[in-house]
């Protein structure tokens, strides 16, 4: 893989600004926009970037840091999920938290945002505080966003609790955006003063990159990704005004950085050092790239990825029609086709011929992987496993000079399992899914030697790039992405059924 960006460079930019700011307060509440543990976009967009960059630079500090953790009550009650991972917000704090731990990281508390004693965050809290978890409920602030005088005052930010903290950075997070992090925070601050103490407010930003160009594919496949929350890239005025300097920002942070500033001059009684949305940030992304081209093509195949992604959470009912057509207008703007992905059409000119050979309107299952060295191969369903499970086969068994012809797992060991899900656990699906299908290499490993050397290729697939031409199980799609493969999927189920394809 190309390498585009260098990633040691990056944190020491990093940690070295954010200590240059923590010397200017006794308390420094850092907001962490984007993902704190598994930054999946910025390791695709970035080749080189660690995707657990900010954890371990947190890590480098931690005497000195604690953190919160917030969710916004909404979210837990639609049941929002986190893309990457598949798994409920509510959840991923969970991950997190135990995630934090293994770094030994203190986690402070979790903060419930505009809580309404709504019924399932009410047994989210529960759930928390059974296991030892503190918990903060901070309900709507009264006159937010503009009226600046309730807001910092004990109608305001004074409603809600304050949070006790003990060290000197106090990293605000969650698992996504508008979550309530900067509320959390501008509370936080407004407590803190009240109590004599001097506090500060930044910004632990990635996306977008204030430094590179406002049309980059880097910047542009920010948009892409946020495309459910309408941001939209813009020159940073106020910087511009300041420093007379062209600085990216985004919409949200530039209209509301009048406001943001004023609450923050109002609790501190002075007047703030930050003239921009760009000055409150801590951003030394841009630093880091030290190939621009394969950032940009990098990017440019991020964005065809979140287009096939946004269709198929378009057709699950997950996202609206306009923002499947906001990711469609970013497609066209870059003169970008989902055929650019090396993998769509081998897939989709595969499963034609199967549907040739095929009963009528019957839906052929095809998934395709392209390897390093630029060989693709191809997997197809059958009624003993998934595609998934097939093209991971055939990709083991290349990289391992096993010929096509070898089988790796004895049907001894397939019938039982086959048998097991038909007749005791009356599964109605028995084609066995990937992680099957690997748990069953597992144990033919264990006397076969063939079977041993397929296992051991399983590494040299991470990061390689996947298409399928339907809509994956839930459990296949969990499995690619802890095996590190990119898949993208066409809009389409692979049956008619509404239960039984999760």
């Amino acid at each position: 893989m190309k390498i585009g960006f260098d990633h040691k460079k990056y944190l020491e930019e990093q940690s070295k600004y954010i200590l240059e700011r923590v010397n200017d307060y006794d308390k420094l509440y850092l907001e962490f926009g984007g993902k704190l543990l598994f930054d999946l976009h910025a390791k695709r967009v970035l080749p080189g970037f660690d995707e657990n960059a900010k954890i371990k630079l947190l890590h480098k500090l931690k005497e000195k840091v604690e953190i919160i953790i917030c969710v916004y009550a909404g979210d837990i009650e639609r049941n929002k999920i986190r893309g990457d991972f598949g798994i409920t917000y509510d959840m991923d704090v969970l991950r997190l938290i135990d995630d934090l731990r293994g770094y030994d990281l203190e986690v402070n508390s979790v903060v419930i945002t505009r809580y309404d004693d709504q019924p399932s965050t009410t047994v989210f809290i529960n759930k928390l505080e059974r296991r030892g978890i503190k918990v903060y409920k901070h309900r709507a602030t009264k006159g937010y966003p503009t009226d600046v005088e309730t807001i910092v005052s004990e109608e305001g930010y004074g409603k809600n609790p304050y949070i006790e903290t003990t060290r000197p950075i106090v990293v605000v997070t969650a698992p996504g955006p508008g979550s309530g992090k900067l509320a959390t925070c501008l509370s936080q601050l407004y407590h803190e003063n009240k109590r004599g103490k001097v506090a500060g407010y930044s910004k632990f930003e990635t996306f977008p990159v204030w430094n590179v160009p406002l049309k980059h594919p880097l910047n542009i496949a920010y948009e892409a990704a946020t495309a459910d929350l309408k941001d939209v890239n813009m020159i940073d005025s106020f910087h511009f005004d300041a420093y007379n300097k062209v600085s990216i920002n985004y919409n949200r942070d530039i209209e509301t950085f009048p406001v943001l500033k004023r609450i923050i001059e109002k609790i501190t009684g002075e007047e703030s050092v930050y003239k921009s949305p760009t000055d409150m940030g801590v951003n030394r992304v841009g630093f880091g790239i030290i190939d621009d081209e394969v950032v940009r093509e990098a990017s440019k195949q991020e964005i065809i990825r979140r287009y096939f992604k946004t269709g198929c959470e378009y057709k699950k009912g997950y996202v609206d029609k306009e923002t499947f057509q906001r990711v469609k207008l970013i497609m066209e703007e870059l003169n970008l086709k989902d055929s650019d992905r090396n993998v769509v059409m081998p897939a989709r000119e595969y499963s034609a011929k199967l549907k040739q050979k095929a009963e009528e309107n019957e839906i052929c299952p095809v998934v395709t992987i392209e390897l390093y060295d630029g060989t693709i191969l191809t997997g197809r369903s059958s009624d003993i496993m998934d595609a998934t499970a097939a093209v991971v086969l055939n990709a083991v068994k290349y990289l391992a000079n096993i010929s096509d012809s070898i089988h790796l797992i004895s049907p001894v060991i397939l019938e039982p399992i086959i048998n097991l899900k038909m007749k005791t656990l009356d599964t109605k699906n028995t084609a066995l899914s990937c992680e099957e299908v690997l748990i069953a290499l597992s144990i033919c490993a264990a006397t076969n030697p063939t079977a041993q050397a397929a296992m051991e290729k399983l590494t040299m697939i991470r990061g390689c790039q996947a298409h399928s031409t339907t809509i994956l199980r839930k459990s296949d799609e969990q499995t690619f992405i802890k095996l590190g493969i990119d898949i993208t999927c066409e809009a389409e189920y692979p049956t008619e059924n509404l239960y039984y394809n999760n």
